[in-house]
């Protein structure tokens, strides 16, 4: 389950346990501070797909970079595989590391110009002190893993790549390790259209065949929802809503879900967009709104909403939304309640 201090149901099984993360960032401002994550829960079960969706600046970027501490986190719990990260030292994060892996946005910056790919692919291996032959090995059987098997891509420089081949090169880097988690940070967004399609069928190959835990960070809710288990739903650092991938994208609880997939363009130009457009600009993260963060674009916004933060709760079987009035939730009729009673 997800949630803002909530417990986790599934936290005794779960691969990746988050509790009321918090991440924060100077301002430049005398003490001010953008609270980038406030208080981000979730957890992801091994061999699941986590997909974290929301606009630019809602913190899924940096919730994954706080997973990993490349952002080191201000509060909050990140438990792996029963170990703390967050609170892991500097030797035993090194160790930890080799098994979450992150894919980048920008492929080619996320490799040293300056190495062959034979190298990058390796370079996991090389901190850890492998051997130069298994470092041989290991590089020529990722790259094959990858379909840059071909002895020419070996030599070559990422500036010599294409978008789709540095991004190969990226994947078979964080296969080198192998990991048990992997974090996937908008890694086709920079991609073209006729690529992404082969690097998500990539990604989903290699979570079969190598036993992987993913956590999916992107905006294109398409792509989402064709590679996901469960959805995560962000917005202004909070999570508004958390389910099946399926039931969130066919029956949205929270308002901003709503609007996410309405914001989607259909395939007939002449139609438009799928429902009506957001209203508003996303508030400044320096002084979000008070109560609910979203009720400053929200449609169905009340007194309520101004005066309290709504909660996450379970408004249908599995399917968990931060809004004082969702959009479905399951009610339990007096014939249910009189059974129960046994009356």
């Amino acid at each position: 389950m997800a949630g803002s201090g909530t417990a986790h149901l599934r936290g005794d099984k779960a691969l990746l346990s988050v509790e009321d993360l918090v991440v924060e960032y100077p301002a430049g401002r005398r003490g001010a501070v953008v609270r980038a994550v406030s208080g981000v829960s979730f957890d992801v079960l091994p061999g699941e797909t986590l997909g974290l969706v929301g606009e630019s600046g809602c913190g899924k970027s940096t919730t994954g970079r706080a997973v990993l501490r490349l952002d080191r986190p201000a509060a909050g719990r990140i438990c792996f595989a029963g170990q703390r990260i967050e609170a892991a030292g500097e030797r035993h994060l090194r160790t930890l590391r080799r098994q979450l892996q992150m894919i980048f946005q920008d492929p080619v910056a996320s490799l040293n110009p300056r190495r062959p790919v034979r190298d990058l692919v390796v370079e996991g291996l090389s901190v850890a002190g492998a051997p130069a032959t298994e470092r041989s090995v290991v590089s020529e059987a990722v790259l094959a893993q990858v379909g840059l098997g071909d002895k020419r891509f070996k030599d070559l420089l990422p500036r010599q790549l294409s978008g789709g081949q540095a991004q190969r090169v990226a994947i078979a880097r964080a296969l080198a390790v192998a990991p048990r988690l992997l974090i996937c940070d908008e890694p086709v967004s920079a991609l073209d259209v006729s690529v992404q399609a082969q690097i998500l069928n990539l990604i989903e190959e290699l979570k079969a065949a190598h036993d992987l835990t993913v956590v999916f960070i992107a905006h294109d809710l398409g792509v989402v929802r064709s590679v996901s288990d469960n959805v995560l739903v962000m917005y202004l650092g909070k999570v508004c809503e958390f389910g099946d991938a399926v039931q969130v994208y066919d029956r949205p609880a929270h308002p901003y879900t709503r609007a996410l997939l309405d914001s989607v363009p259909l395939t007939d130009p002449d139609r438009g967009f799928a429902g009506p457009a957001l209203a508003g600009d996303v508030p400044s993260p320096l002084a979000p709104p008070s109560g609910c963060r979203f009720r400053t674009r929200c449609p169905r916004a009340a007194d309520r909403c101004v005066q309290q933060e709504p909660q996450m709760r379970e408004v249908a079987s599995g399917q968990f939304a931060a809004c004082h009035f969702p959009l479905v939730e399951e009610r339990v009729d007096d014939a249910d309640v009189t059974a129960a009673d046994g009356r």
